[in-house]
């Protein structure tokens, strides 16, 4: 239950910064004054020794490295002097298929975690 568990945290944690990337596709200007910059999460499996239990764990949530998008614009407020604006590096494909992916990683743990639920259940049945 505690692989499933973890699973599913780690997916809601992604879909939660795929949706601020799409949240923030045009903001040319960020709280450090320049453009949001994509972020990606990262994963690695997690092994407990004493419990002898895996799971997953988010590891960090970092910004894309990849170019920011540079539109000609000398009227935008947030334009360069040489008058293009740049605005953030998140591609719209790209996010909504690492939505579906994350959300149907998510559905599955949940799938688990209802069969895990019911194995349990029927379980007890048993010794009744």
């Amino acid at each position: 239950m505690r692989i499933s568990a973890s699973g599913l945290t780690a997916e809601s944690l992604k879909m939660d910064i795929i949706s601020s990337n799409v949240a923030n596709i045009n903001a040319t200007r960020g709280p450090n004054g320049e453009a949001y910059r994509r972020k990606v999460v990262s994963f690695e499996e997690n092994y407990d020794n004493k419990l002898g239990m895996l799971g997953v764990k988010v590891t960090s949530v970092e910004d894309d490295k990849s170019p920011l998008k540079e539109v000609y614009d000398p009227s935008h407020p947030d334009a360069k002097p040489n008058g293009y604006v740049e605005y953030p590096n998140v591609n719209i494909l790209v996010e909504m298929t690492d939505l579906i992916t994350a959300s149907r990683a998510y559905d599955s743990n949940v799938d688990t975690l209802n069969a895990q639920k019911s194995m349990i259940s029927k379980a007890l049945e048993i010794g009744k």
